[in-house]
């Protein structure tokens, strides 16, 4: 069995500060396509990153081989990376930017993930195609379920001790319908939460596989969505791309100080906005919140030994805070948060996203559909584009809804729009209430070289925009 703060005290480099993360993580797939088994199997994986601090720069070096000689020629494979480093530094770090961190989390769920066997997930799977084959019309049907174990330590020379275990579920499912060569495809949204086997719950699944089956055969005979400037309003599940993509990714710091600028791009915002650039309307409150029960990036501690806590990032549409870990706070020198991530034992950790948030409004949804004249009400992300400075974008969605003089009318298909971040998000005129807001996330977001996929979670509310391009077109 390995202990982590045994093999922390056996190494011996000349170093200013030493930390040791230990990852273990297992994902379960499973997937039934057309009726048919596709995927029933387990990946793991498991080891440790070093991180050193020598001559005011951080050097990294990880390896699956838990031996305590293996664990020293990574340390000082990490010492050389640093004092390399250092010869080019454009800022010297001390141990500040590794803080002291003590303390647990886990998960919260009410049935682990040993309770409910793989027979019985496939039964689910396989019930959930033949309900999604709810038309000839119906030529292709999937249903997936993936579930990942994730036991996180981490330890270091200053008296960092935290352990962490997370337990993530993914339910996913499609419908493609055709019919006189028309295609329309309906799916459950790519999301993800931190529960455990309550998320496999059997007549809600059914129950929206059916509906978003029905939607798909209904698409194949749609009106075109109009090309127009109208009213938009989005649902939770496409609000999360719009959240993520021209918010999320725009404000985390290493970007905006250039770290990222060859490989995920830069952005439109700089270091002097914040405090002071008016980011959206005065409705627009945006909050990273890696507490929230469920959502899929809540964590007690970020890879850096920071403790996470509620932080307005958008205040009353104002730019407050950026979306930094404490080495960007400290480049920077601007406010920032428990977000410097990494996706698994070898990767070093970088600026993420983790829980990025639109906080509820007063609105009804009644209220919101009543108020707009013409417009589109889009539910479910089908196509992103969006520029490397996270400023002019392009988004398509699966399914649109026509709104007239204050009610939903008939359906419309391959409905898309596009705007610039800031101008857009100031057009927000209505957040929708507690009863419209709906927790959602992605678990394979890009950015860093070597490239790391990791987890978000985003939550918001029914919105609406006024004045949007919205246009038709596959």
């Amino acid at each position: 069995m390995f202990d982590i703060k045994n093999a922390l005290s056996k190494i011996k480099v000349n170093a200013e500060w030493i930390g040791l993360r230990e990852v273990r993580e297992s994902t379960t797939y499973h997937m039934i396509r057309d009726g048919k088994p596709q995927a029933n199997h387990t990946g793991s994986t498991h080891g440790v990153m070093v991180e050193v601090l020598a001559n005011g720069q951080f050097g990294y070096f990880g390896t699956h081989n838990l031996t305590d000689t293996s664990i020293q020629l990574a340390a000082e494979k990490a010492l050389e990376q640093a004092l390399l480093a250092s010869k080019y530094a454009i800022y010297k770090f001390d141990q500040s930017a590794r803080p002291v961190a003590k303390g647990e989390y886990q998960s919260p769920f009410t049935m682990a993930q040993n309770t409910v066997s793989a027979g019985e997930i496939n039964q689910l799977l396989l019930k959930a195609n033949n309900v999604l084959k709810v038309s000839d019309k119906i030529v292709s049907v999937y249903a997936n379920a993936i579930i990942t174990n994730t036991d996180f330590k981490f330890v270091s020379s200053n008296g960092s001790d935290v352990r962490q275990n997370f337990l993530m579920t993914r339910i996913n499912y499609s419908a493609t319908a055709q019919d006189s060569g028309v295609t329309q495809s309906r799916s459950g949204g790519t999301s993800g939460h931190q529960i455990g086997m309550e998320a496999l719950n059997e007549p809600v699944i059914l129950t929206d596989c059916k509906k978003i089956a029905n939607q798909a055969v209904e698409l194949l005979t749609a009106d075109e969505c109009p090309t127009d400037t109208m009213d938009l309003v989005m649902a939770p599940d496409l609000m999360m791309l719009q959240i993520h993509e021209s918010i999320g990714h725009a404000l985390e710091i290493d970007r905006i100080l250039g770290d990222e600028r060859n490989y995920a791009g830069y952005s439109f915002v700089r270091m002097h906005d914040f405090g002071k650039l008016q980011y959206g309307s005065n409705l627009l409150n945006i909050t990273f919140d890696p507490t929230v029960s469920g959502e899929l990036a809540s964590y007690g501690f970020d890879d850096g030994g920071m403790k996470a806590k509620k932080e307005f990032i958008i205040k009353d549409g104002v730019l407050v805070r950026g979306l930094g870990g404490k080495e960007s706070q400290i480049r920077s020198g601007l406010p920032g948060v428990a977000n410097f991530r990494s996706s698994n034992w070898n990767r070093s950790p970088i600026d993420r996203m983790a829980n990025l948030n639109l906080e509820p409004g007063t609105a009804s949804f009644d209220e919101i559909i009543s108020s707009v004249e013409r417009g589109v009400f889009l539910e479910t992300n089908r196509s992103w584009s969006i520029d490397d400075y996270r400023n002019k974008f392009q988004f398509g969605a699966e399914y649109g809804k026509l709104i007239e003089n204050g009610k939903i009318t008939k359906t419309v298909k391959n409905p898309n729009y596009r705007g610039i971040s800031n101008p857009f998000w100031n057009n927000l005129s209505m957040v929708g209430n507690t009863d419209t807001f709906e927790v959602h996330g992605t678990p394979n977001c890009g950015k860093g070289e070597p490239n790391q996929v990791i987890r978000v979670g985003h939550a918001s509310p029914v919105c609406k925009f006024d004045d949007i391009e919205i246009f038709g077109g596959a």
